[in-house]
């Protein structure tokens, strides 16, 4: 130790101005921090609180002699302190242990002053008899457990275990060593060590170190060497070691027996441990009052501080600072200076390599260690020590800017070393782009394929993410190296980047399509998504294919009718719509052989939309209406319709098509419309309140393509009665008017008899002969009594090509029906107006001017249960 560096790390930050405040005017037996303060313990009995400033806050009578341990809680806001008290029996010990709540003060008026002291305990009792307190230690366990340990100098330990404050306790006692001289077996030193559920208790002698295992019952004794020391020698360590200080050495004990060891002469008077710092107050062989308080960086091997010091009386850790109580009473604040501070005063003697070591010791933060390795590397590398500098500036990735390093290798021309950099940036994820384009470019300048090879092709390279894989498949593939690109795109699962080569550089449309077919459906769905254009146009069939098995989920030909869960989960065939913009055939196609497997697909309305627009064309192209799916491709659509229609126009003129190439198309047509008919009847059956498709949407194809099949279908459905007959009207069609009228003018069945109404109008315009029409019309009307003569005769006078002679039947027919009805009124009318009513009720009572019965006048045929007679 005498041969290890000397630093001033810390430093006195009190200037020698500080002392026991006046108020405390007996001496110091002991004293405690926590919490924010320093408790102090005095042969008198009283207590004394002081705050940061070691300014007096209060005191207080503790004990009636002297205060012999206490010890300040960090958990609750306690004071355990154990004194004299007076004696009051010569059976009782004078010897007590109190616990005061410093939350609580005495009210005023109360014969003391001070906290309230919730408990009074007698350490000594019959069975547990009374010797020299020599050690005394306190652990907080779950609130409001306490385990309190009290050495003795017999060697006995006496420990309290529980809830004091509700006196709900429980003792036992542990013995270090048999009887043997007074001197050699007193507790000169306890130690608890908590790990985990493990609770041990370190008991130390001048001649022994001894372990107790407290979870056993009763507890067992472990001897963990034969050597101890001297009470204050003892402090336990940040990792629960214990420390004992002897004149030729600083000894460290695990549990399972003694550790590492530091030899340096001097007898130990104080031990303590700070923010992993050994501190020791070692004493003076040749000047009896001066002392040597040395602080230790054990991990560093280098003293932190040391300094003379007069004589000590006590030392505590309190407020950041080393707080050493002098016998003269005055008091010194020791306190480490700030890193920055420790770093310049190493990096003034070039000591890079201690500085570091002291980062990592101390934990400091990541930015400061590699503000440290960052300031080596500059010193390396101004002394064109390249190779030990990059090492430097590599221990800085990820804190340090890679382009203050990179900048520095290219201006140097040392790319074996950039390259090393560059490669461990990768290692450890933090490459950019740039990054990888300068490190492949680094291969390509030193022609090392083998490192190429090694970066691209290396184990797990590409899974853990090393590198950005789309910057390295660009490069590759910018660069001619096809293999290692694909490799590339292949081990990361970049299956647009496989497929964008093989398809656009090597052109390989069957290898892309058994690529597609290896991959899982919902993958292979995004890779057709945005490749299928290229595939439907080089290999439609195949690619169909695939579609199908991605959006059925089976590759087997059996009709799927599955619940709408799964479905749903799967890709719908309107999400490839995009892919048929040139192959409106093949989509056709496509869609065709889904429904015939799929019947209940959640895209069936959309699906019947598109294949509608697709038949009810008269040639056929891509579907242009109700189309946002196509969205980017709108605008191409409708150039694309305007270059057919023109094409054809100008075809006429110079290339005139076949009659053979009409007739295929126009029976193509007549097929079409017929599936399209046919699309539109299944899809809306009596069954169902709506149909599967944009009603809207295929009226307007209907009426686009003059399908007159597929108007008078959808005007029935939707009850449309009048545009049904308008469909006939304007085709003059007579027989089918008729065929309408007699199937929806009946108002029996729920139809429009006003139709007839409308047909005999129509004839009444027409302009024509059509008597045979006009008959049966008016035989229809003359059945459901449509309209009046007076009316009939009005719409069909209209006509100049209808004579008298079509209507003559008619007319006489109903002039007698109206003579009819005319005479059976009248008959009505006479009968009531004759003067003798006799009633043969005789219970009927009729007034005297009355003529009638009240029956009659009310209309009936009765007279309140009688047959009335005229």
């Amino acid at each position: 130790m005498y041969q290890w560096r000397k630093f001033e790390f810390f430093e006195d930050k009190s200037g020698g101005k500080s002392s026991i405040p006046a108020e405390i005017t007996g001496r110091i037996d002991c004293c405690s921090g926590g919490r924010g303060r320093i408790v102090i313990g005095c042969d008198d009995g009283t207590v004394s609180l002081l705050d940061r400033g070691f300014k007096h806050i209060y005191g207080f009578q503790a004990h009636a002699s002297s205060v012999l341990f206490l010890q300040q809680l960090k958990q609750r806001n306690y004071l355990v302190t154990v004194g004299e008290e007076d004696q009051t029996s010569s059976h009782l010990s004078s010897i007590c242990l109190k616990v005061f709540d410093l939350d609580k003060m005495q009210p005023e008026g109360s014969s003391s002053t001070g906290p309230v002291c919730v408990q009074i305990l007698r350490i000594f009792t019959t069975q547990f008899p009374e010797a020299k307190i020599t050690s005394f230690l306190v652990l907080e366990e779950a609130p409001p457990i306490l385990l309190i340990s009290i050495g003795l100098e017999n060697g006995s330990i006496y420990c309290i275990k529980g809830d004091l404050t509700r006196e709900r306790i429980s003792r036992f006692k542990l013995q270090v060593e048999g009887p043997v001289e007074t001197s050699d077996s007193s507790i000169t030193g306890l130690g608890f060590r908590v790990e985990g559920q493990a609770l041990q208790l370190f008991a130390i002698t001048p001649t022994s170190v001894s372990l107790f295992s407290l979870n056993d019952n009763p507890p067992r004794r472990q001897t963990l060497d034969q050597i101890g020391c001297n009470s204050n020698a003892v402090a336990m360590s940040d990792h629960m070691d214990l420390i004992i200080g002897r004149p030729e050495a600083v000894y460290f004990y695990e549990v399972d027996g003694r550790g590492p060891c530091w030899a340096f002469d001097g007898e130990k008077k104080f031990l303590g441990w700070f923010r992993g710092y050994l501190l020791c107050v070692i004493g003076d062989h040749q000047i009896n009052s001066k002392n040597s308080f040395n602080i230790y960086d054990l991990k560093n091997k280098l003293i932190a501080h040391s300094m003379m010091v007069g004589e000590v009386s006590h030392m505590i850790c309190e407020w950041g600072y080393i707080i050493l109580i002098m016998s003269d009473r005055k008091v010194l604040f020791i306190g480490e200076k700030d890193m920055e501070s420790k770093l310049d005063m190493l990096f003034k003697k070039n000591l890079y390599n201690v500085a570091i070591n002291l980062v990592h010791s101390q934990h400091a933060d990541a930015v400061a260690t590699a503000e440290v390795l960052r300031k080596y590397g500059d010193h390396l590398y101004g002394k064109q020590e390249y190779d030990e500098a990059m090492s430097q500036y590599i221990q800085t990735i990820g804190h340090l800017e890679p382009s203050y390093v990179i900048q520095k290798f290219l201006d140097a021309q040392r790319i074996y070393n950039l390259t090393n950099y560059l490669e461990q940036l990768h290692e450890r994820g933090l490459a950019s782009k740039d990054h990888t384009t300068l490190l492949l470019n680094c291969y390509t300048k030193l022609k090392d394929v083998e490192k190429l090879n090694k970066f691209i092709k290396g184990d797990d390279s590409v899974s853990e993410q090393r590198f950005d894989v789309e910057t390295a498949i660009r490069v590759c593939r910018s660069a001619g190296y096809h293999e290692h690109a694909m490799y590339v795109a292949k081990k990361a699962k970049r299956h647009e980047w496989y497929l964008k080569i093989l398809l656009e550089d090597l052109g390989s449309y069957q290898e892309a399509l058994q690529y597609i077919s290896s991959l899982e459906p919902n993958q292979a769905g995004v890779t057709l998504k945005e490749y299928g254009k290229i595939l439907i146009e080089h290999r439609p069939a195949e690619t169909i294919g695939i579609l199908m098995k991605v959006c059925t989920d089976s590759g087997e030909t059996k009709r799927i009718s599955s619940n709408g869960a799964r479905l749903s989960m799967l890709p719908s065939p309107m999400d490839f719509i995009n892919s048929f913009v040139h192959s409106p055939q093949s989509l056709m196609d496509f869609l065709e052989k889904y429904v015939s497997r799929v019947k209940d697909s959640p895209a069936q309305t959309e699906i019947n939309n598109t294949l509608l627009e697709l038949y009810l064309s008269n040639s056929l192209s891509l579907p242009s209406i109700s189309r946002e799916s196509v969205g980017d491709d709108l605008n191409f659509k409708a150039n694309n319709s305007w270059e057919v229609a023109n094409g054809s126009a100008s075809g006429k003129k110079t290339k005139p098509f076949t009659e053979s190439n009409d007739v295929k198309k126009e029976n193509d047509r007549q097929e079409r419309f017929q599936k399209g008919l046919s699309l539109l009847k299944s899809a809306w059956t009596s069954e169902m309140e709506y149909p599967m498709y944009d009603v809207d949407l295929a009226i307007i194809l209907c009426e686009m393509n003059a399908f007159k099949d597929g108007l008078l279908f959808l005007y029935e459905k939707m009850k449309l009665y009048k545009e049904v007959f308008a469909c006939y009207m304007q085709a003059h069609d007579h027989e089918g008017l008729i065929a309408c009228c007699k199937k929806l003018g009946d108002s029996s069945q729920g139809g429009d008899p006003s139709l007839w109404g409308d047909l005999l109008k129509y004839f009444g315009e027409l302009g024509e002969d059509c008597s045979k029409e006009v008959k049966e019309v008016l035989t229809y009307i003359e059945r459901d009594d449509v309209l009046p003569p007076i009316v009939v005769v009005q719409l069909l006078s209209k006509n100049p090509c209808l004579t008298l002679s079509v209507v003559k039947d008619y007319i006489a027919r109903r002039l007698e029906q109206e003579s009819k009805l005319i005479e059976d009124d009248r008959k009505s009318i006479e009968k009531y107006q004759m003067p003798n009513a006799v009633c043969r009720q005789t219970r009927c009572i009729m007034s005297p001017s009355a003529q009638y019965c009240s029956s009659v006048l009310l209309g009936a045929t009765q007279c309140r249960g009688s047959i009335f007679l005229m």
